[in-house]
């Protein structure tokens, strides 16, 4: 389908069937957000959506279940990084797509789509029908579309308040991770594929998807969504120059970056000689010895504002904003 193309359904087709699964404690005025999805996808000819809030007991997955078992044909996920992650686990080996509606702080998929806090463009990508079927990574019973990670990623996390979060936005990690800078490093052994093993004094082993973290920095130039390999990056940084060097080397994307090793595998299995903090798509899950990943090829369809293969989800993001504030304002007016 071409992302140029006008998709939108008409009445006379009736549009498609949806559901919106939200996160209450992450939206301001949940009322007024039914209002304004109701009325846009009204707008653009689609019947009004089932709509299903998260508990503390279950942050979304058995929702999403309910709301395919109904037959819908797109799940809006509404909320932070822990909604969109247990929506793509009611989701994973259905034909049924995940729109992204983003609440959170961090979202780190919405980044990724170039919609982080844009809930006009996550509408606007959802009606016009650009779909693209990308790779998740499972976890135990759970799944990640983006990253998941050992070690320092996951100490960042956890030391980064809600509060600080909710005021000053994604730069509060970076205050989160100034706490852990000088930590000692773990022992690791990591197994990627049937390869001998590795051993390595790490700070933190990352798990990708795709490559794109907050504030717009590319961790993994190489990472594609739908290629059938996870990339695997071994950061070793030990001292404060190590850090302001590899992070230098980011910003800066020019070669290597120093003190990260960068492997590609399908299944990769990485021990700690401690328990470690663990997050998946940046949403903390148990502490734990052992990480252990695997590919699921083309196991999900995604709203997308480009669905072409390009590396890059966030093709015509800024592009799709604008037509989606147009709906909304259209949908307001009438």
């Amino acid at each position: 389908m071409d992302a140029e193309q006008d998709t939108r359904s008409t009445a006379a087709d009736g549009g498609l069937r949806s559901a919106v699964v939200v996160n209450p404690v992450k939206v301001t005025d949940l009322d007024e957000l039914r209002e304004t999805v109701d009325a846009a996808l009204t707008a653009a000819g689609w019947p009004p959506p089932l709509w299903f809030e998260t508990t503390p007991d279950d942050p979304g997955r058995g929702q999403t279940e309910e709301a395919v078992s109904a037959g819908v044909d797109v799940v809006f996920a509404c909320g932070g990084d822990g909604t969109v992650m247990s929506c793509v686990s009611g989701l994973v080996g259905t034909d049924v797509a995940l729109a992204v509606l983003p609440q959170g702080t961090g979202n780190l998929l919405a980044a990724n789509l170039g919609l982080t806090g844009d809930l006009a463009a996550g509408l606007e990508v959802a009606v016009e029908r650009g779909r693209r079927q990308l790779d998740v990574g499972a976890v135990e019973d759970n799944y990640f579309t983006v990253m998941a990670g050992m070690g320092f990623d996951a100490q960042m996390l956890d030391a980064t308040s809600e509060t600080t979060k909710a005021r000053i936005g994604w730069p509060a990690y970076v205050v989160g991770a100034a706490r852990h800078l000088r930590d000692r490093p773990m022992r690791v052994t990591i197994r990627i594929d049937d390869r001998p093993l590795l051993r390595r004094r790490a700070r933190s082993v990352l798990v990708a998807n795709v490559g794109r973290l907050q504030g717009g920095v590319t961790l993994l130039t190489g990472a594609e969504p739908d290629d059938g390999w996870l990339d695997v990056a071994v950061l070793t940084p030990r001292t404060l120059r190590h850090w302001l060097a590899m992070g230098w080397a980011l910003v800066r994307r020019r070669g290597s970056v120093p003190r990260m090793e960068v492997f590609r595998a399908r299944r990769v299995e990485i021990t700690s000689n401690r328990a470690q903090p663990r997050e998946l798509d940046g949403d903390l899950i148990s502490p734990g010895r052992r990480l252990t990943a695997e590919i699921r090829p083309r196991a999900l369809w995604l709203c997308v504002p480009q669905p072409e293969q390009a590396p890059d989800l966030a093709v015509d993001a800024s592009a799709a904003g604008e037509r989606g504030e147009e709906l909304v304002g259209e949908a307001r007016r009438e």
